[in-house]
C-alpha cells in the first residue's frame, strides 16, 4: 500500500523503476529503430512501448490498487478516471522527437497525483545520466551519473537578465510575444520535461509553455519544481492541477522559480493593450 507518510522510500522505488525503463530505452537508442506516427501525428517508437510496459508492470508490483494513466495506454473510462483520488501519471518517453533526433533530451516521467495535485515525481534523462526527484513538502534532488544526489532549490531572486528555457521542437508566436513583454533575457532551447527540471535546480528562471501539452508531460516535473520552491501556473495565475476535466490537455502555463516576481506581467500588459484598442 502506498503511504505518503514515507515519501523517501517511495521515491527510491520510483527511481529504480525509472532507471529500469531508462536502460531499456537506451538499448533501443543505441541501434536502428522504426518510427511510427500515432493518430495525432506524434512519433512512436519501440522505446516508448517497452518503457511503458516496464513501468506498468513494476508499478503494479509496488501497489496494484493505484490506477495508472500513461501516454501509451488507452484512457480509462471517463467516469471511472474522474473518480480517482490518487493515481500514477506517466510519460514513458517524454520527448520522442528528441529521441528520434538523437540529441539526448528525452526523459522518463513518473508522478503520483493525489487530490488532483502532483505530489511526488521522478524525471530521468537516461542519455544524459541525470535523475531528478522530489516530494512536495519534503524536498527535491538531482543525481548526475553515479555521483551522490544533491539537494536542489530554485534560484531566488531570479538572475538578471532572467534565464528562459524554451521548447526546442514547439516554438510559437505567443512565446515570442511573451518574451518581448518580458524584456531583456537569455534563452536556451531544451527538449522534454528537462526544461522544468532546469528551473527546479536553479539553472533557469522561467519556462513559458504557450503551446499544447498533456498532463503526463508535466506532472512529474511539476512535483519536483514545487518541491524545490517553484511554481507552475496558467496564464491567469491558477496552479496546474490534474484529472479535473474531460480531456487531458494542459492550459498554457509558466514554470518559474522566483515566486516574488510577477512572471504573469507580460500577459497582463498584452491584455491591457488589447483592451485599449
Amino acid at each position: 500500500m502506498i503511504h505518503l507518510r514515507n515519501p523517501q522510500t517511495l521515491l527510491a522505488d520510483l527511481c529504480a523503476i525509472a532507471r529500469a525503463a531508462g536502460d531499456a530505452i537506451l538499448e533501443v537508442y543505441g541501434r536502428d529503430f522504426a518510427v511510427r506516427l500515432k493518430d495525432d501525428r506524434s512519433p512512436l517508437t519501440e522505446a516508448d512501448e517497452v518503457s511503458h510496459r516496464i513501468i506498468g508492470e513494476r508499478l503494479r508490483l509496488l501497489d496494484a490498487s493505484v490506477p495508472l494513466l500513461s501516454e501509451e495506454s488507452a484512457p480509462a473510462d471517463l467516469a471511472q478516471r474522474r473518480g480517482w483520488s490518487r493515481f500514477w501519471l506517466v510519460d514513458p518517453l517524454d520527448g520522442t522527437k528528441e529521441f528520434v533526433k538523437r540529441n539526448g533530451e528525452f526523459t522518463v516521467n513518473i508522478a503520483l497525483v493525489d487530490a488532483q495535485r502532483a505530489v511526488l515525481g521522478v524525471v530521468l534523462a537516461p542519455a544524459l545520466s541525470r535523475l531528478y526527484y522530489g516530494a512536495v513538502g519534503v524536498g527535491a534532488w538531482c543525481q548526475i551519473g553515479t555521483d551522490a544526489a544533491r539537494t536542489i532549490r530554485v534560484q531566488a531572486p531570479a538572475a538578471q537578465p532572467p534565464r528562459v528555457v524554451g521548447s526546442r521542437s514547439h516554438p510559437s508566436g505567443e512565446l515570442a510575444d511573451y518574451l518581448a513583454g518580458l524584456g531583456p533575457h537569455e534563452i536556451t532551447p531544451m527538449g522534454s520535461s528537462l526544461k522544468i527540471c532546469l528551473v527546479a535546480e536553479g539553472a533557469a528562471d522561467v519556462y513559458p509553455r504557450l503551446g499544447p501539452t498533456s498532463e503526463w508531460d508535466t506532472a512529474a516535473a511539476q512535483a519536483i519544481l514545487e518541491s524545490a520552491g517553484g511554481r507552475m501556473m496558467d496564464r491567469v495565475g491558477q496552479p496546474l492541477r490534474y484529472n479535473t476535466k474531460d480531456d487531458l490537455l494542459n492550459p498554457h502555463f509558466l514554470a518559474f522559480g522566483d515566486t516574488r516576481r510577477n512572471w504573469l506581467a507580460p500577459f497582463q500588459a498584452t491584455r491591457g493593450s488589447e483592451n485599449r484598442h
